[in-house]
């Protein structure tokens, strides 16, 4: 007779309770949801104005009056950028003095040849032989931290690695959330207690990499203006942990928790009485998210 593994879900005991004291949640609207009748009050995005004069919502999410002006704020929706921000992108094209960068939004930010080190940190104006050498920097493929810099009319982002925190990334993995999961911090480079680093782009791609022993992200090696790469093996032991720093991300994203580094240890601290392939189960997931808000809760309080 042979015996085989069962999975028992256990439920979780959670109590939702809500007092005098808390403040009503916003207006939520699905499209075609009527907004407002009143005429004194400005179209703004996510709304459109019927034959009847009525102002209705065309997506789903939360209205935002500021003054007379009315906007529907999206649950569920691509990178909206805003200069200052920390990003994560992807090379998906070389042009003529500038790279061309997928960062989560609705159209490909631009990366100018002027706005990034050149190798060594030279302070210099580009010319025709930096502009041949466009390869050499950065490539179609690879990953880049940066900054926004700019909003173009259309919507599109200009970017800049000028610091030495920004640059080409290295070995690690990328993940994808939701951008409206991702808190805003002063600070977005993490050098976790784990013994991991992690960047929080504002843009929901997050990247988590090995610490390095320098005391700084993996892009400021050597002077390379942001290029270089260590490329040497990865222990086990930093996979291991990168691997389950994933997961815990993971963990958060489909529960919707912000994250922010404070959250990311409160639940690492959560996942250690399970195994790496163990928080992929939606019990788990759940599980560890769950103590996770509860801390987050305890220390409001």
């Amino acid at each position: 007779m042979s015996l085989s593994s069962v999975d028992i879900s256990l439920a979780i005991e959670k109590k939702i309770g809500q007092t005098n004291d808390e403040a009503e949640p916003k207006f939520l609207v699905t499209p075609g949801d009527v907004i407002t009748r009143d005429a004194g009050f400005m179209r703004g995005h996510g709304t459109y104005m019927g034959t009847d004069d009525v102002l209705y919502a065309s997506v789903a999410g939360v209205v935002d009056r500021v003054n007379k002006l009315i906007s529907v704020l999206p649950l569920k929706t691509r990178y909206n950028g805003e200069i200052g921000d920390v990003v994560v992108g992807r090379i998906v094209e070389v042009q003529q003095k500038r790279w061309r960068v997928d960062t989560n939004s609705r159209l490909d930010s631009v990366l100018a040849l002027a706005s990034v080190n050149l190798p060594g940190g030279e302070l210099r104006r580009r010319g025709a032989e930096d502009e041949l050498s466009m390869r050499k920097y950065l490539n179609e493929g690879d990953l880049i931290s940066a900054e926004v810099q700019n909003i173009y009319h259309d919507g599109s982002l200009s970017l800049h690695t000028r610091s030495l925190k920004y640059g080409k990334l290295g070995q690690g993995c990328l993940l994808k959330v939701s951008p409206s999961l991702v808190k805003r911090r002063k600070t977005h480079f993490h050098q976790l207690p784990c013994g991991a680093s992690i960047i929080l782009g504002n843009n929901g791609f997050i990247w988590i990499s090995p610490t390095q022993g320098g005391g700084e992200m993996d892009t400021s090696e050597g002077g390379g203006g942001g290029f270089t790469q260590n490329l040497e093996v990865v222990p086990e032991s930093e996979r291991e942990t990168i691997a389950r720093l994933r997961n815990v991300v993971l963990c958060l994203a489909e529960n919707c928790t912000m994250l922010w580094d404070t959250s990311i240890m409160y639940a690492w601290e959560a996942s250690t009485k399970y195994s790496i392939p163990e928080l992929l189960n939606m019990d788990a997931m759940r599980d560890v998210a769950h103590l996770t808000q509860q801390r987050l809760q305890m220390d409001m309080e």
